[in-house]
């Protein structure tokens, strides 16, 4: 009787959830990346009042608004075997990035520089779960609706491959706004130690979440629901705006083709209901 009420309970805590998101997709998915990339390069361009600029508090406030969509899609999703995998990428996360500042294995020697504290043990972002894992997970999302749900190898490759690009975009725009620098790299500043590295964490990652979370009901759930990738949408706006400002070309093409797959996919932002 117990199990049954709690049961109960989360589905009332996911559907009241998924219909915030929902009537929030605009807000989620283009309002705050929009206003996130013009107040970071106001922060970089030092027009920012005093106390605004990069403050990592303002920081994780929009990251965490711009996953909340991909957060209530996965919810419904997490069972034990889902928790675990969550957990193991984020002790994963910390652990890599840990010894990667520590002694530059396998991404290169880097390090943090504004915006992103607090720091756990002086050197890894607490936030750090909340910036890795959806990467991971909007790749294998996007990449399970165009392969039409074609699971196996081809998932798994190509989700890894779908990972690295989207590095290929964030780290040339973190680096130009002072995120976190390099020793030194011909990729607008970054090494590429750094993308061999992404390479592994992408590989470990992308099993990870494929084997916690069953793919079958992964792709139903998709079809279901139309937000799940708006956190992906988010992302493009957001890593893609600070690099065209930047004048960094082949990461707004890479953004790009992450469009070009949401609209392949058939999850776009509309500002209205197409069906009325």
């Amino acid at each position: 009787m117990a199990e049954a009420s709690v049961t109960l309970n989360r589905q009332r805590v996911e559907r009241a959830f998924d219909s915030m998101v929902r009537e929030n997709r605009a807000l989620f998915g283009v309002v705050v990346p929009t206003v996130g990339a013009v107040m970071l390069l106001a922060s970089f361009e030092s027009v920012l009042p005093v106390l605004l600029p990069f403050d990592s508090s303002l920081i994780l406030i929009g990251v965490v608004a711009m996953r909340l969509p991909l957060i209530a899609g996965l919810l419904p999703l997490i069972d034990r075997k889902a928790a675990t995998a969550l957990i193991l990428l984020t002790v994963y996360a910390y652990g890599i990035e840990y010894v990667g500042i520590t002694t530059g294995v396998p991404y290169g020697q880097f390090s943090y520089d504004v915006g992103l504290e607090p720091l756990l043990f002086g050197e890894v972002p607490l936030g750090l779960p909340i910036f890795f894992i959806p990467i991971v997970a909007n790749c294998c999302l996007l990449l399970l609706l165009l392969l039409d749900g074609r699971f196996g190898r081809t998932l798994i490759l190509s989700s890894i491959i779908a990972v690295i690009g989207m590095d290929l975009v964030l780290d040339p725009a973190a680096v130009a706004l002072g995120f976190w620098s390099y020793s030194g790299g011909l990729y607008h500043g970054v090494p590429v130690s750094n993308y061999l590295g992404w390479t592994v964490s992408a590989t470990i990652a992308v099993v990870i979440f494929n084997w916690g979370f069953e793919q079958s009901a992964v792709l139903n759930r998709l079809h279901q629901c139309e937000f799940m990738l708006d956190s992906l949408t988010a992302f493009i706006i957001f890593w893609g705006a600070v690099n065209a400002y930047f004048g960094y070309l082949l990461p707004v093409g890479i953004t790009g083709l992450f469009a070009l797959g949401l609209v392949t996919a058939d999850r776009v932002i509309l500002p209205f209901d197409p069906s009325l």
